[in-house]
């Protein structure tokens, strides 16, 4: 009998990316994630302050696949309500295309962003 993983949940994700110094400024300035290190000046870790979230950026070979590539998304969940409309415009202004906006259901908003590198990036509360 096969014992079972016993995971302590997401521990990040890693996206292949064209510029790595473009994407770090589009991630600290859209969501307010901080640097925890460097691998070398190929791979950086980022983390939300305060929580357990992880996303690394890997800077991608000329060969290597970049973009979304059958991930459909990944969200962030906001950590206060009633400043929706003020997320979007910062996620806009850190270089953020916004594809789409709603409610799951009511009080429950999102909106859908496309990075630099065509990732999608759901901002939510849900």
């Amino acid at each position: 009998m096969l014992q079972m993983i016993k995971s302590r949940g997401l521990n990040h994700i890693n996206l292949n990316v064209r510029d790595i110094k473009r994407s770090l400024k589009f991630y600290k300035e859209a969501f307010g994630l901080q640097v925890d290190f460097w691998q070398g000046k190929a791979m950086v870790f980022l983390s939300s302050p305060g929580a357990r979230d992880m996303i690394t950026l890997c800077q991608a070979g000329r060969k290597d696949q970049v973009g979304p590539a059958g991930v459909s998304h990944f969200g962030f969940g906001l950590a206060e309500n009633g400043r929706f409309d003020d997320w979007i415009k910062q996620v806009e202004g850190a270089g953020g295309k916004l594809l789409s906006r709603g409610e799951h259901a009511p009080g429950f908003p999102f909106a859908y962003f496309q990075d630099p590198d065509g990732y999608v990036i759901e901002l939510g509360n849900a």
